[in-house]
């Protein structure tokens, strides 16, 4: 495997490093990472590192960059919303990923907000094959309110706790919560099924770090109903990860379950055999 630094884009505005394995199979797809929110093309913890270099060996080709004004990339200079730019710079990037490894067709993956900007391009470019989203779109559904309240309103000591905590703690404390506003829910179900009809295969990975609105593997189809029973979608939630997935356990199971599914729905070619 050869990793190698490019500065890249219609504007030479972006800043990736693509992982070339060392043989090339004919017609593998190519794997393209996206930023996690601010977070620069390493990834929280160098997750993005790992990622892409265990798939490399794997025979993968894969590109870990940065989208325009994010760490080492730059403005392109152009006048465009933020959904224009995102879809421009993924297309620079399936582009180069496709003259360096001969790639026709791509796997978006994206955690958080990455998952967000995987999903726009995922649902109109057709050179994407599949995309895998981690701790992506979710919305509070009866059964996670069930799930989440109940035990709290049986449990005495945890009544105690917070008449306590609300009389000790002066006025205006609260933590700032920082949020993204999400797709309605309807619309991602649409894109969803969208994406399936189109023939994409989705990943949904999500972890016990965002459980503040999703707690439980059954709320995959709480949120978007019967089209995650379809079959090219497979999903899994991590209840023990945290949400950038610092511990090596987790981050495996993560990296397992990424890799089955691709060699699973995009298994490389050797010598005419998967």
């Amino acid at each position: 495997m050869q990793e190698r630094a490019f500065r890249f884009g219609r504007a030479r505005h972006l800043v990736g490093i693509a992982g070339l394995p060392s043989t090339q199979a004919p017609e593998t797809v190519g794997v393209i990472v996206l930023n996690a929110g601010l977070v620069h093309r390493i990834g929280p913890f160098r997750l993005h590192v790992e990622m892409t270099r265990r798939l490399n060996a794997d025979g993968y080709p894969t590109l870990r960059f940065d989208l325009s004004t994010i760490g080492d990339s730059a403005a392109s200079g152009e006048s465009q919303t933020r959904k224009q730019q995102i879809c421009a710079d993924v297309e620079d990037a399936m582009h180069l990923l496709g003259e360096q490894a001969a790639c026709t067709r791509f796997v978006l993956i994206g955690l958080c907000s990455g998952s967000q900007s995987a999903h726009m391009v995922a649902c109109s470019d057709p050179k994407v094959a599949g995309a895998v989203f981690l701790d992506g779109y979710a919305y509070r559904t009866v059964g996670y309110h069930l799930r989440y309240y109940l035990p709290r309103l049986l449990d005495m000591k945890r009544w105690l706790l917070v008449l306590s905590r609300r009389r000790q703690a002066p006025e205006g404390s609260g933590e700032p919560a920082f949020t993204v506003a999400p797709l309605p829910q309807a619309v991602v179900r649409a894109d969803f099924a969208g994406m399936l009809d189109r023939g994409l295969k989705l990943c949904l990975i999500y972890s016990g770090g965002i459980s503040r609105y999703f707690n439980h593997a059954r709320q995959f189809r709480e949120c978007f109903g019967r089209v995650v029973s379809r079959p090219g979608v497979f999903t899994r939630f991590l209840k023990e990860a945290d949400h950038t997935y610092i511990l090596t356990g987790d981050r495996n199971r993560l990296l397992d379950n990424v890799e089955r599914w691709l060699s699973d729905n995009f298994p490389v070619m050797t010598g005419g055999s998967p």
